[in-house]
């Protein structure tokens, strides 16, 4: 797949849900991507360049081991010899033009996509640590909720067993009265009692 500078300028990340920041996979791969893009332009303006050179080398052959003009041969011969030089020459720079010309588009290119990647990675960067104080903001928030839910149920705890307590002791308070009430002498049976003969 072709890489675009728009590919790189929309590229996107998915934030994880465990950790701070992008996933990074997805940041790898898509780095790998960046690269196999700069290799394939690189690669393409060598080999333009290779190309060039060859045909820089073809002209010149042609240049210097062109045929040379017999005796015999009519003058007009003279005059094609110098026309194709001169159509030579002309190839020769129009061949050296496009090879400044591929040579500058590749290196225009080239420091377009390390820009581009560049602000990536800033905008990346920066997206990562906005997400982060938003994140610590919300864990803070989410920290004191808690922490006043736990302050709640400990009063609740404490009132709870202050309550429990009380009632406790009210019945152990009622259960002593009245097993007193059942001990004391007026209920227990006398000897002198006319049922007890």
């Amino acid at each position: 797949m072709a890489l675009t500078p728009e590919d790189i300028v929309n590229k996107r990340f998915q934030s994880t849900k465990f950790r701070e920041g992008y996933d990074q996979d997805e940041v790898d791969d898509f780095l790998d991507e960046v690269v196999a893009e700069m290799r394939r332009v690189v690669a393409e303006n060598e080999e333009l360049s290779q190309k060039l050179s060859a045909a820089d080398g073809r002209l010149s052959e042609l240049q210097r081991g062109g045929p040379a003009p017999s005796v015999a041969s009519p003058p007009v011969a003279t005059t094609d010899n110098a026309v194709d030089t001169e159509n030579a020459n002309n190839l020769l720079q129009l061949a050296r033009r496009l090879h400044e010309e591929h040579v500058r588009e590749g290196i225009q290119k080239r420091d377009e996509l390390i820009a581009e990647g560049h602000a990536q990675a800033a905008r990346i960067v920066a997206e990562a640590e906005i997400e982060h104080q938003a994140t610590v903001l919300k864990l803070e928030k989410e920290r004191a909720t808690m922490s006043a839910s736990v302050e709640e149920l400990r009063a609740f705890e404490r009132e709870y067993r202050q309550s429990l307590k009380n009632f406790i002791k009210g019945q152990v308070n009622a259960l002593d009265a009245s097993l007193d009430v059942d001990a004391s002498p007026a209920a227990a049976p006398t000897s002198d009692s006319p049922n007890s003969l």
